[in-house]
């Protein structure tokens, strides 16, 4: 399956998860909005994947991603974080979708398992009680978006002062 056709719609995202079912397939579901990309995001959907046979990656839009994290966000569109994410191999399909939360993609796939990363806890973990059972994936110390964005920023200032 080539990249693109990775990154699917609700409507295809319910047909394949009604398909997997039908052959005992095991779906698995993550979400984030996967701004930059880092090594923590890939251990995650690394080890997301290997709890099941399929997963299912939703993917904060923009406008989302500009509600939850600020209006100097998202730095790579939703298309662009879209393709990266489908390039990965432990990624099977992406969904965008515009709301906060991805209640409502949860609520239409009944994953199998539901992984979050171990900085949430089950009771409050979004559409657990529409998925078999939650897992809790660890972090990786000191790789985060905000983190990166910050040296980045860091790194600019030094170098337009060196101008």
């Amino acid at each position: 399956m080539k990249t693109s056709g990775k990154i699917i719609s609700l409507k295809k995202a319910i047909l394949l998860r009604k398909g997997l079912k039908l052959r005992g397939k095991k779906a698995v579901f993550t979400n984030g909005c996967f701004d930059i990309l880092h090594a923590g995001h890939v251990y995650s959907l690394e080890k997301a994947r290997s709890l099941g046979d399929f997963l299912f990656l939703g993917l904060n839009s923009d406008s989302s991603v500009k509600r939850l994290k600020g209006p100097s966000r998202p730095h790579n569109k939703a298309a662009d974080r879209a393709i990266v994410l489908a390039a990965l191999a432990a990624v099977d399909a992406v969904v965008v979708f515009p709301q906060d939360t991805p209640l409502n993609l949860i609520k239409a796939l009944k994953p199998d398992i539901l992984v979050k990363g171990a900085d949430y806890r089950n009771s409050t973990v979004v559409g657990r009680e529409f998925s078999g059972r939650v897992a809790l994936i660890p972090l990786l110390k000191g790789r985060s978006t905000t983190i990166l964005a910050g040296k980045l920023s860091k790194t600019a200032k030094r170098n337009l002062k060196g101008r």
